[in-house]
């Protein structure tokens, strides 16, 4: 019997795959999984793959182990160097590679690393990477001659993201990168785009010395604000680690969330294709689904995971889709990946073309209480079960249940949500409502329920 290599079980996420370096991954994961891939897609006659890397201190080795193994199965690797993820996602879409794989990870702490793969320009999750462990193990892995190729995709990507910017009037922005891999694609973008640009923590260094690049979390984006408010900015944009999540900041400093940030993009959109579809997570506000059919447009509310959206685009022909953590996907005159520099540059156009500053435009979208995303740490073994079990009662009390991911639950002038998080051992939280007594009585709704099976959590807890 062949053995060939079995990876961490804990590294095969829903999404991706991502582990601590020297721990939980290794270069030999990427070797293997390299091999893996490669086999994958020469089975149904692939000859190219593309490959990228984000500015970590352990990619390049990953980088080199991972083209290794895809050209020890007859591909030809062509090697992009360092890139945000859209770059990669990109450069594989017009070369109609067979497989793409991104050295990312993503927005984790600088110990982590991983890789985002994308095959025949589909997104490669779920199952599929579940699968994984069970055809490295078996070893059983094409061997052909191949090749590697060092190509630069940066220029034409970047010519690629000017080409749809609308002009108008000239807007002075500000952008933080946040030392990750999209660094060098904000230069060149800001470089390229009219108006006045100032650029913050530009440098790639995967310490991250000056905060963490995720920025969905408010405290990460303070730098940005203060330069926002310092240079009179129209805006403000960042970027997580990988440059496929967006954080956006208005002219006054505060922060546009990822569904305002939707509702804002999709008055774009729907102006020139009535009455389209438009996807958001389940953990997105009633106001983007209201705002989009009060703009024409059909609300679709989709689970979370960027792999599911960009599946379900592709299935329903939305132009527009987003989700809370920052992922926008345009289909509209684009490729339907999520691509935060891409979404940057719509969004530029747009609020150019509007006599309206950026916090005038959030402050015509209605107003509502609620909590930021809150994650319950549970064990990997009893989270879904919870769900189900919360779902059980609901369905008793005869509540109304929006079950495509977790529970969202509908009471009175708002919601409350529970599911489980594919990529952590956790439970995720969110309430809305109207206003902040309707807003307690529904995060004791949640409350109630996770006592009910075994989860300590207090009110005060929810935010």
């Amino acid at each position: 019997m062949t053995i060939g290599h079995r990876f961490n079980p804990t590294i095969l996420r829903e999404y991706d795959i991502r582990g601590v370096v020297g721990s939980t991954l290794t270069p030999s994961d990427a070797l293997a999984l390299g091999r893996t891939l490669g086999t994958i897609a020469a089975a149904k006659n692939g000859r190219i793959a593309v490959v990228g890397y984000d500015g970590r201190t352990s990619s390049p080795v990953l980088e080199e182990e991972m083209c290794r193994g895809l050209a020890a199965c007859g591909l030809y690797v062509i090697r992009i160097g360092l890139v945000p993820t859209p770059a990669l996602y990109f450069t594989s879409k017009v070369l109609d590679a067979a497989v793409g794989v991104m050295i990312t990870g993503s927005h984790n702490p600088p110990e982590y690393n991983g890789f985002k793969i994308v095959m025949n320009n589909r997104p490669f999750f779920g199952q599929e990477i579940q699968q994984l462990q069970d055809l490295a193990y078996r070893g059983v892995w094409i061997n052909r001659p191949g090749g590697v190729i060092q190509s630069d995709s940066m220029s034409a990507y970047v010519a690629r993201l000017l080409k749809d910017h609308k002009r108008g009037r000239q807007l002075k922005v500000a952008w933080d990168p946040g030392n990750g891999a999209a660094g060098e694609a904000t230069l060149r973008l800001a470089r390229g785009l009219p108006g006045d640009h100032v650029v913050i923590n530009e440098k790639i260094d995967g310490t991250f010395p000056n905060h963490h690049p995720d920025p969905t979390v408010e405290e990460n984006l303070e730098q940005l604000k203060q330069t926002v408010l310092e240079e009179k900015c129209d805006l403000g944009v960042a970027f997580d680690g990988d440059g496929d999540r967006i954080g956006v900041v208005d002219n006054e400093g505060t922060v546009i969330w990822g569904d305002q940030l939707l509702a804002i993009l999709a008055r774009d959109v729907l102006a020139n294709i009535p009455g389209a579809p438009v996807l958001a997570d389940v953990k997105a506000s009633q106001v983007l689904f209201n705002e989009i059919e009060r703009l024409g447009g059909k609300p679709v509310m989709s689970p979370t995971g960027h792999s599911i959206i960009k599946s379900k685009m592709a299935e329903t022909g939305a132009p527009l889709a987003g989700e809370m953590s920052g992922h926008v996907f345009f289909a509209d005159r684009y490729f339907g990946f999520d691509d935060a520099l891409y979404a940057a540059v719509r969004l530029i156009g747009y609020l150019g073309s509007q006599s309206k500053s950026l916090s005038e435009l959030r402050q015509e979208l209605p107003s509502m209480v609620n909590t930021p995303e809150i994650r319950v740490d549970v064990s990997e073994e009893r989270k879904f079960d919870i769900v189900s079990e919360v779902k059980e009662r609901l369905a008793a009390e005869g509540a109304d249940v929006n079950d495509i991911d977790g529970v969202r639950v509908n009471e009175g002038s708002g919601w409350w949500l529970i599911r489980a998080s594919n990529t952590q051992n956790a439970l995720v939280l969110r309430c809305e409502a109207e206003n902040d007594a309707e807003l307690a009585q529904l995060k004791q709704r949640a409350v109630q329920q996770l006592t009910a099976s075994g989860v300590g959590i207090q009110v005060e807890e929810l935010g």
